[in-house]
């Protein structure tokens, strides 16, 4: 296979002289001369914008030609504009009134600060003090602020991160595909999905993007992004500490430094660490598990170059050692297989019971520990550029994966597998270089290439292992051989895989105003893949014998199997919007996009077939996706905003997971279903109803199915008849036809201690209905529908103490996050659980 792919010719032309740059000076206070921490000043022709420091001042660089407007705004105040007819020659005061209006949310979601009602792309932010106050410090716990959002994880590596029911396959992880949703932070993008399981560090929000961004990405999203950014170092001295404790033993601390180092250089230290014990206890050990022990530290460094130019040079290190992720078994449902070979009359011919029939209870009693030692972390070099018209941005960075796992993948006290382990190390580096430009009023775009690498390998390598009663759950007849005793005890399989990959791409978008109302915003892509797998397991163990019955019986269980396989593939995609401001308050726009997720290669095994490996499936067709979408965006009064988005996306070759009752396939393997179908409405809203309260909400219906997959696997209850089933008209996995989220926050003004500052009552609520927890529709594996209800109160300042109470899952509801089958599809089942109510103190300090 070839090492390099081929980049198309591009070149930036950057042709244009360079503007004069001015620097804005100002301060923004309320009447009473407080400075408003946070508060945002734009310019609206440029878009250029500055955030208030502790002190209330801003700094604003901007190459826009007189006369000017500014605007300013922050929460609980009315909007401030005016307009700048010279320079000023010493710092622009700028006084805020109390009042009623929201304030603009800025994004970056197309590579330029913009206001979030101006930008024709659905996307929901979320602060980082909402993030804070709310405790929603992983992306497990934002989901829940966000409908749209599905999180599915049995631990960080088999973790899916999905947007309308759309990015990566429902249930174990197979690392020969790529994610459809992307996550970014500060402009780097992170391959493996064990990221959403780390703890955030210092976040100044979180953009999700939803529906394909291709064109605006470095690597191709063709469900949405997750795009984070980080807060950044400052030339102010400033410094947070915060810490939090609960039931379950719960304890969280988070602490900021950062200042400057000389007059071009500022740094920014931050760290994060959470502990919990765990919610579910094992009778036989008495100990509890699926604790939490999570620790991230990230560094960065600021440097100034010139006016025109700065550097981030940023650094970050994340630990997790938790006693976990167990989980629960629910139940066994009857399978096609014999009598002999059902879960119920196996447990009962060796004598086992459950340590509940009440997956609530939380008890499990596995033989095999738990563990998910899961690091990450990474450095990278951003650099900023204003050249010609616009700016110039590179992003670098190189990360690491590192995972340890241990589970108990039977979900009993039995021996049946009593190892199951695919310890990995991953290593990616990444390069984007990107131009954002105006070339004049009307017309302005953004234009970048990108690649990356990625070293996936066993550590040294994946393991299965049975223990002393596999003899029974493998069982095939009801030769009395199975029963040789010995025969399968210690008996498994040491895989040693890698996984080379490599990405390319070229992306542009332009934004023309065709006139003052109506724009038009065309976007191509052209990617590249490239990907090599090398698999190679062995057995080893059990009953060393040279009887050809027995040694049958073996290879049944766990086989021989190698093959070395390289796919490659390059396509073309794009969109098309048209985007029309029918007035001051109404925003709307129509998107059709053309994508592809890319070409995928199956790295956990492939099924045989009259004990023929068959390697015609090794390779995994890029999926094709069409979308189009039709939004409004309007701020009726400036109060409210509502948003209402209507999608509909059709996916060819649609990347799915297969689960094998093949125990040596039992992670599954990847497959293409021939077409599905996505289609839904999504509204939210916000509004401050007095200047006192605010209020938000989000409703998203949404419609997945199966429009044809003719050859799907079949659920669990049918595994012993046939092997394939016709799902043509199936519901799609981990889909609610309907989710919601809302809440609202009141506060009124006072005094605590020595510290002015606001008392606080805030709450949110999310509901989802049932669904499909299984590949292929199944008439068990679905989970009901639950609300959970989050609560805080308390006092709140920008500069000083602030303390409040919290609950997270308010009312106790007993939900399931996913139910997963048992390895050997003998017919039981197990549910990661919902975490119970939790409460807790926060206290925090700003010096």
């Amino acid at each position: 296979m070839r090492k390099t792919f081929p980049i198309l010719p591009f070149l930036l032309l950057l042709g244009s002289p360079v503007l004069s740059q001015q620097t804005l000076r100002g301060i923004i206070r309320d009447a009473y001369g407080e400075p408003l921490v946070g508060a945002t000043v734009i310019l609206p022709v440029t878009h250029d914008f500055a955030i208030a420091d502790e002190n209330g001042l801003f700094v604003l660089t901007t190459s826009a030609s007189l006369p000017v407007m500014i605007k300013a705004s922050f929460v609980g105040f009315d909007a401030y504009e005016a307009r700048i007819e010279e320079w000023p020659s010493s710092l622009l005061e700028i006084i805020l009134k109390e009042g009623d209006l929201l304030s603009e949310v800025v994004v970056i979601a197309r590579r330029r600060q913009e206001e979030i009602r101006s930008v024709p792309i659905p996307i929901t932010v979320v602060g980082g003090s909402q993030i804070d106050d709310a405790g929603a410090f992983n992306v497990g716990r934002v989901k829940e602020l966000v409908p749209t959002v599905q999180l599915y994880s049995s631990n960080p590596r088999n973790t899916a991160l999905n947007i309308r029911g759309l990015g990566t396959t429902f249930g174990l992880t197979n690392d020969g595909i790529d994610p459809g949703v992307g996550f970014y932070m500060d402009g780097v993008y992170y391959a493996r999905p064990a990221v959403t399981a780390l703890d955030f560090v210092d976040v100044e929000q979180i953009e999700i993007l939803r529906g394909p961004q291709g064109t605006l990405f470095g690597k191709n999203t063709t469900a949405g992004a997750f795009n984070i950014t980080t807060k950044r170092p400052r030339f102010q001295p400033d410094a947070t500490l915060e810490s939090s404790i609960g039931n379950y033993g719960f304890i969280q601390t988070k602490g900021t430094l950062t200042g400057p180092l000389n007059h071009k250089l500022a740094g920014r230290l931050s760290f994060s660490g959470t502990r919990r014990n765990g919610v579910l206890y094992h009778t036989v050990t008495h100990n509890h598990v699926n604790t939490l022990n999570n620790f991230g530290l990230r560094t960065q460094l600021l440097y100034l170059l010139s006016e025109k130019t700065e550097i981030m040079l940023a650094a970050d290190v994340n630990l997790q050692r938790p006693d976990g992720y167990a989980q629960v078994m629910v139940g066994a449902v009857e399978t096609r297989l014999a009598e002999f070979r059902q879960f119920d009359q196996i447990t009962k011919d060796l004598g086992y019971t459950l340590p509940s029939s009440n997956p609530f209870d939380r008890l499990i009693d596995h033989d095999t520990p738990w563990r998910s030692g899961n690091d990450m972390g990474g450095i990278s070099l951003n650099t900023d550029a204003e050249l010609g018209k616009g700016k110039l941005t590179s992003t670098t960075a190189w990360r690491y994966w590192n995972w340890a796992p241990s589970n108990d993948r039977d979900f009993t006290g039995l021996q049946a597998l009593a190892l199951s382990e695919a310890p990995s190390k991953h290593h990616q580096w990444s390069q984007e270089i990107r131009y954002a430009w105006d070339f004049n009023a009307k017309l302005s775009g953004v234009a970048g290439i990108f690649a990356l690498g990625q070293d996936l390998r066993s550590d040294p390598f994946h393991i299965e292992e049975s223990g002393m009663h596999q003899w029974r759950f493998a069982q095939t007849s009801p030769n009395p051989l199975w029963q040789t005793p010995g025969l399968l005890d210690g008996y498994g399989i040491k895989t040693r895989s890698s996984l080379k990959s490599l990405s390319g791409a070229v992306f542009g978008q332009l934004d023309w105003k065709i006139t003052d109302d109506l724009s038009l915003l065309p976007g191509i892509r052209w990617n590249y893949d490239e990907k090599q797998v090398d698999f190679d397991r062995k057995t080893y163990g059990g009953l060393e014998t040279d009887d050809p019955e027995l040694i049958a019986i073996k290879n049944a269980v766990y086989n021989d199997q190698a093959f070395a396989a390289a796919v490659s593939e390059s396509n073309f995609s794009g969109q098309l919007t048209l985007a029309y401001q029918a007035n001051d308050w109404v925003n709307t726009f129509v998107t059709h996009s053309l994508g592809f997720k890319p070409v995928g290669i199956n790295l956990g095994g492939l099924p045989r077939e009259n004990g023929r490996t068959m390697l015609e499936l090794a390779r995994i067709e890029p999926e094709h996706v069409s979308h189009w979408e039709l939004g409004i965006k309007s701020s009726p009064t400036g109060q409210t905003a509502l948003n209402v988005v209507f999608f509909n996306t059709q996916i060819k070759n649609f990347q799915t997971l297969v689960q094998s009752p093949d125990l040596s396939v039992n992670r599954g393997y990847l497959a293409n279903a021939e077409r599905v179908r996505v289609r839904g409405v999504e509204m939210d809203f916000s509004a401050k109803v007095h200047k006192n309260m605010s209020i938000f909400g989000a409703l998203a219906y949404t419609d997945g199915e199966y429009v044809s997959f003719t050859n799907a696997p079949v659920p669990l209850e049918d595994v012993g008849g046939e092997h394939f089933k016709d799902i043509s008209g199936g519901r799609l996995p981990g889909i609610s036809t309907w989710a919601g989220s809302g809440g609202g926050e009141l506060t009124k003004e006072g005094k605590f201690l020595l510290w002015k500052g606001i008392y606080f009552f805030a709450s949110e609520a999310f509901f989802r209905t049932e669904f499909s927890s299984s590949p292929s529709p199944s008439r068990y594996l679905n989970i009901d529908g639950y609300i959970l209800a989050n609560a805080r109160m308390g006092f709140r300042s920008t500069d000083g103490l602030s303390a409040f109470i919290w609950s997270r899952n308010l009312v106790n509801a007993d939900y399931f996050e996913q139910l997963l089958p048992g390895a050997g599809n003998t017919g039981h089942y197990a549910a990661v659980l919902g975490d119970p109510r939790t409460f807790g103190v926060t206290m925090r300090y700003t010096f």
